[in-house]
């Protein structure tokens, strides 16, 4: 290398140090490089678990990032023999720097730290809801879901939300936390004519025969909560509301439900809902509806007519 040098030196008239701390940071950089790939090879034969890989390969990319950072610092600032000083000087310079950037790292660190959220998880930050499939210093990407698509499906866009949107926004997390499951309702509105009580029933024995399964799962999760959390124990079983709507009686079935599985969910039910229905002549469905009056056809008399 030092025959290179001085040649290189001699033909360019560039200093030597410069030839000398250039081929030095390659070289870190490549050896730097080449142990990361073993490192993810090793990552990869070992674990088939895509969330594994992916946290795998982000943790070395940050760590030999900085680990470069820190040694091509030393190499071409002399001056900085302090570890300490360099880093100091670094951090005062991006304090200098951009308030976004710097806020962006800082909600980054926060996310790190105290994890509201992961990738993989279906979240809500501001109007933005989907689920988070990359997590980066500055920002982090979400495949949305809901806007003009209901029931919580994907629309196919994806979403990038800076990092710091964590300080100014609340988080809603529909997959981690001290509950793992979620309360759908779905509302099915039948006539005043029809035999209301007799479709809470049908409603009341298909809901809970969707879900009763969850019950169990549902519990266990809450004696685990519990330990961490104060949680009012909520009711786990399903239930149906009864209301009365300009139209006719509502009853509202509420039931547990899997946060990614919600639409599938109410599809199952209200199948269910409507070939039980078919066989009932005494239960209709309600729609808005007009209807006139007739008082002589009616044997109705006028307002202020004696009878």
């Amino acid at each position: 290398m030092h025959i290179l040098t001085e040649w290189l030196q001699k033909t360019t008239g560039v200093p030597l140090e410069i030839y000398r701390n250039l081929i030095i940071s390659l070289a870190s950089v490549l050896v730097l490089w080449i142990l990361r790939r073993l490192v993810l090879r090793a990552v990869w034969r070992r674990s088939e678990n895509q969330r594994t890989r992916y946290h795998w390969q982000k943790i070395s990319n940050y760590v030999t990032s900085v680990i470069a950072c820190l040694l091509i610092g030393r190499i071409w600032l002399q001056e900085f023999q302090s570890v300490t000083t360099f880093l100091g000087l670094v951090s005062a310079g991006l304090a200098f720097a951009m308030k976004d950037p710097l806020v962006n790292v800082a909600g980054w660190f926060f996310i790190i730290w105290r994890r509201p959220f992961e990738v993989g998880d279906r979240i809500q930050i501001g109007v933005h809801a989907g689920d988070v499939i990359d997590l980066r210093v500055f920002q982090f990407t979400i495949m949305e879901i809901g806007s003009w698509v209901n029931a919580d499906q994907s629309t196919g866009r994806i979403v990038h939300i800076p990092n710091g949107r964590v300080f100014l926004e609340p988080q809603i997390n529909y997959t981690k936390g001290w509950f793992d499951y979620i309360w759908n309702e779905i509302p099915v509105l039948v006539t005043f004519e029809s035999n209301w009580k007799k479709a809470k029933r049908i409603l009341q024995h298909v809901a809970t025969s969707h879900s009763s399964h969850l019950i169990p799962l549902a519990e266990r999760k809450l004696e685990e909560s519990a330990k961490e959390f104060v949680i009012i124990t909520p009711q786990l079983e399903s239930t149906v509301i009864t209301s009365v709507e300009a139209s006719g009686v509502l009853l509202t079935i509420r039931h547990l439900c899997e946060p990614r599985r919600r639409r599938e969910s109410s599809e199952e039910i209200w199948e269910a809902i409507l070939n039980e229905f078919s066989g009932c002549g005494d239960i209709d469905f309600a729609y808005p509806t007009q209807r006139f009056y007739d008082n002589i056809k009616e044997g109705k008399t006028y307002p202020g007519e004696k009878i």
